[in-house]
């Protein structure tokens, strides 16, 4: 079983996070793998320890200095790495056309069975690229997954949804996006750190026919300063609220 895991790397949530000439300024950003990405690269790795043949390969769209964090999901039980070279991604869609070439290329036109992504990066918190991944590849995607059990060429999931859980049953190939609680994710060991390193990282270049459907234009800090009066009396503040907040008729 082929099973493939989509990482992305998000600033650390210790980073200081500032703004320079209306981009963010990433001089003192620490970018670590994005927790939720944690969960399904820790339930790829256990199918893979159940699954006899089962071979996990991630891949994430970035530039070279992730190769740190790809080398931690070698640690923590993938066999391969992927880094893909291509385009700065600016929003979802493009993301997911990335992720798709690079999948399709590697795997030389044939689906994975298994596509396991994050719920959302914790960064954007879209929460899009898993369900356009499914879409562009023409397979099912299931999204906020808590539980998985796999029973021959079926797949039992469950996710949470308002005042319930959901079970929904299908087959491979799929695209699953991981929830907090579907596992616990794994520690690296020294000993797992020292065989990573020696692993190597390969390199994709892919080149994507579309463009990006969204522009970020400028990027600036958010101004949480309060403004806050104070009346004399009840008299002045009926006209306050009246007068400014429209609260009260004129009558």
């Amino acid at each position: 079983m082929n099973i493939a895991v989509c990482l992305c790397q998000v600033p650390d949530s210790a980073s200081v996070i500032g703004f320079a000439d209306g981009a963010l300024d990433r001089s003192r950003i620490n970018e670590v793998m994005n927790p939720y990405d944690e969960y399904a690269l820790e339930e790829a790795v256990c199918l893979k320890e159940r699954i006899a043949g089962s071979l996990v390969t991630v891949f994430t769209v970035a530039p070279l200095s992730a190769k740190d964090m790809l080398r931690k999901a070698l640690a923590l039980g993938a066999d391969r790495a992927v880094l893909v070279s291509a385009a700065e991604p600016s929003d979802p869609y493009f993301t997911a056309l990335q992720l798709k070439s690079a999948l399709m290329e590697f795997y030389e036109g044939i689906l994975p069975d298994l596509v396991f992504c994050g719920k959302s990066s914790t960064d954007f918190q879209s929460a899009e690229v898993p369900s356009m991944l499914g879409a562009l590849l023409g397979i099912a995607s299931v999204s906020g997954v808590t539980s998985l059990n796999v029973s021959g060429e079926h797949l039992h999931l469950e996710r949470e949804i308002e005042g319930g859980v959901e079970q929904i049953e299908l087959h491979y190939p799929v695209v699953i996006s991981a929830e907090k609680g579907l596992n616990q994710p794994r520690k690296t060991t020294v000993k797992a750190v020292m065989e990573a390193r020696k692993k190597p990282i390969d390199l994709l270049a892919v080149s994507v026919d579309g463009a990006p459907l969204v522009l970020v234009s400028d990027f600036k800090a958010l101004e949480r300063k309060k403004v806050c009066r104070f009346a004399e009396d009840e008299k002045e503040l009926v006209l306050l609220l009246s007068n400014e907040c429209s609260l009260f008729s004129a009558d």
